[in-house]
């Protein structure tokens, strides 16, 4: 690396990671899922969470090369089910209320040109593995967070005009360092300040409490109805076993709630690529009625997208509306990242499958069936998508049909 302070900056973005984005505190179990090739960042990352008091922290290495190899040559039976001692980790894990730290690095494309059978009987088994997880972590039982960290792999989609490898991953870990505020003399603080004003935006859409909104752009006329007693988050969440607040995506720009999975009617069209599985999904539009995808097309990965759509009853339908401004810092990089976790905080974007329990009144207390009752989403996955640009507009509906207009422009109005 050739990166001025490179050490330094990446020592600072571990703190963040554990001081601002699970709050470790004494006593803590911390899980931290990362590449092998991360070792330089998990190292950092295990040594503060010690240091604020850890009593454990157990590292699940990653390997996208081995995990490729393994879809694709591994007993077909082997692959389509759920590894039973990960199971009972992850289980054991749950039950301790560990923290979750994961670091995403995986090229856009690590899992390309893997047999498309293969690949969907695998995804099948890893989204019931993680099902668990995704429960646990979608009500606020626990404190999680999703940061990333540069691999030569990804560098290479997201700037590939640069000459060498070196100055790509420079590229790369320079956009990250700049999206997560660690350029700044005190991130912490300024992660605070960040997250007191995303908290202003979900508290001025809370007290108005609309009943539809509507999405107009290029490709897009969309109506999507919100579940009575909707709640608007962003920024920081609040554990609900110990009360501790955690930062569950770093970086963030949005504020985001669930749809009321019945009521959405029309079409809507992506504006960035999807990472998914390993593959990307492009230029792809869905058509929905009375809540149910019931058309799908795209130029690149359309296959992909079905498959993930045909997951289960849930998929077919949405979890998740988030608003960004097209002004927010990631999206005037004028950077494609090719990751979900960058891109759709520089897009207005939607979530294919279940909704977060915490974004309805009471939601975190409820059964499954009395989340459906409230048009809450509920799958196994839950897998976001970009729909915004400059060019966006969203009006507010009240219950008595009154219209707002929320965003002109792809900017707050």
């Amino acid at each position: 690396m050739t990166l001025p302070n490179f050490e330094e900056n990446l020592a600072k973005y571990a703190h963040l990671i554990v001081a601002e984005g699970v709050n470790t505190k004494e006593n803590d179990t911390v899980v931290v899922k990362i590449a092998a090739d991360q070792y330089q960042l998990a190292r950092l990352i295990v040594r503060e969470a010690y240091a604020a008091g850890a009593k454990n922290v157990v590292v699940q290495w990653q390997d996208d090369i081995i995990k490729k190899e393994f879809i694709s040559h591994a007993d077909k039976e082997i692959v389509a089910a759920v590894n039973p001692f990960e199971r009972d980790q992850d289980a054991a894990l749950i039950e301790e209320n560990a923290s979750r730290i994961t670091i995403v690095s995986s090229a856009p494309t690590a899992l390309e040109g893997v047999p498309a059978e293969r690949l969907q009987a695998w995804q099948k088994a890893y989204d019931e593995f993680m099902a668990p997880v995704r429960k646990y972590t979608s009500s606020n039982r626990t404190s999680w967070t999703i940061a990333a960290a540069a691999s030569a792999e990804w560098a290479a989609v997201v700037f590939p005009g640069m000459d060498s490898s070196e100055e790509q991953m420079d590229a790369l870990w320079d956009a990250i360092f700049k999206a997560t505020r660690i350029y700044n003399d005190d991130p912490v603080a300024a992660w605070q300040e960040h997250d007191n004003t995303l908290h202003t935006k979900a508290d001025m859409m809370n007290e108005i409490q609309y009943d539809a909104l509507h999405y107009t752009a290029p490709g897009t006329d969309l109506t999507i109805g919100l579940p009575e007693n909707h709640i608007w988050a962003g920024g920081s969440s609040k554990n609900i076993t110990n009360s501790e607040v955690f930062m569950a995506n770093m970086p963030t720009e949005e504020i985001f709630t669930a749809p009321d999975y019945r009521r959405i009617n029309g079409y809507v069209t992506s504006t960035k690529p999807l990472s998914y599985a390993g593959n990307l999904i492009n230029n792809f539009k869905l058509t929905f009625k009375d809540g149910q995808i019931i058309d799908v097309e795209a130029e690149e990965g359309e296959e992909v997208l079905k498959d993930l759509i045909a997951t289960d009853k849930g998929s077919k339908s949405l979890g998740e509306v988030a608003l960004v401004p097209d002004p927010s810092p990631i999206s005037q990089s004028g950077i494609i990242f090719f990751n979900t976790l960058f891109d759709e905080n520089a897009s207005d974007h939607l979530a294919i499958g279940n909704s977060y329990a915490f974004t309805i009144e009471n939601g975190t207390d409820m059964t499954n069936e009395e989340l459906l009752e409230h048009g809450m989403n509920r799958s196994s996955v839950h897998v976001d998508f970009m729909i915004g640009s400059d060019k966006m507009d969203i009006d507010g509906i009240r219950k008595d049909g009154t219209i707002d207009p929320v965003f002109r422009n792809g900017d707050w109005a």
